[in-house]
């Protein structure tokens, strides 16, 4: 006679993942790009690269390079450019990164994505344009989020575009 340990209700999980650790199931907004990196372990500590052109050659070079720090718990939404590639790397901390597709035009028209990367998981996420997103510092640490754009900031005619956290226009809530 064997005895039932399982308690009424209980669901087997779905598979999440593969062997390779590649989630399942997860369609990926038209046009979004991710590598996930292996760090190396060395003497002093461990090494992840960030980007390599050859990582992506059909994506224009980068033009600028700059960092945000991320207070634990706090959030940037939502943005969007009409021509500036993103290219996010999380190098210290946890963040989760959130994409809307509101390109009426786009086979993913009205998709969200859903991306947690850091330290632990290090991955480059590509953004193309018109792509809405926002990200929330999901840690107990402050979390730095570098972004290497294809087109540099203008200062006069900045390329980018707002929403609050809170918009009813995105179905997704990040706050």
């Amino acid at each position: 006679m064997s005895e039932s340990w399982l308690i009424s209700g209980a669901v087997r999980d779905r598979q999440g993942i593969t062997k390779d650790w590649d989630f399942v199931g997860k369609t990926r907004i038209d046009g979004v790009l991710v590598r996930e990196m292996k760090s190396v372990l060395a003497g002093y500590g461990y090494l992840t690269e960030m980007f390599r052109g050859e990582w992506f050659p059909e994506a224009p070079k980068i033009d600028q390079v700059f960092q945000s720090v991320l207070e634990p718990g706090k959030v940037t939404a939502w943005h969007a450019h009409e021509h500036t590639i993103d290219r996010l790397f999380v190098s210290s901390g946890r963040l989760l990164i959130a994409l809307y597709d509101s390109r009426e035009s786009s086979p993913t028209f009205g998709m969200v994505n859903e991306f947690r990367v850091g330290i632990v998981r290090p991955a480059v996420l590509v953004i193309p344009p018109k792509i809405w997103h926002g990200v929330r510092n999901i840690g107990n640490d402050q979390a730095v989020l570098v972004n290497m754009v294809d087109k540099a900031y203008d200062y006069e005619n900045p390329d980018h575009w707002r929403v609050p956290a809170d918009t009813p226009s995105i179905p997704y809530t990040i706050t």
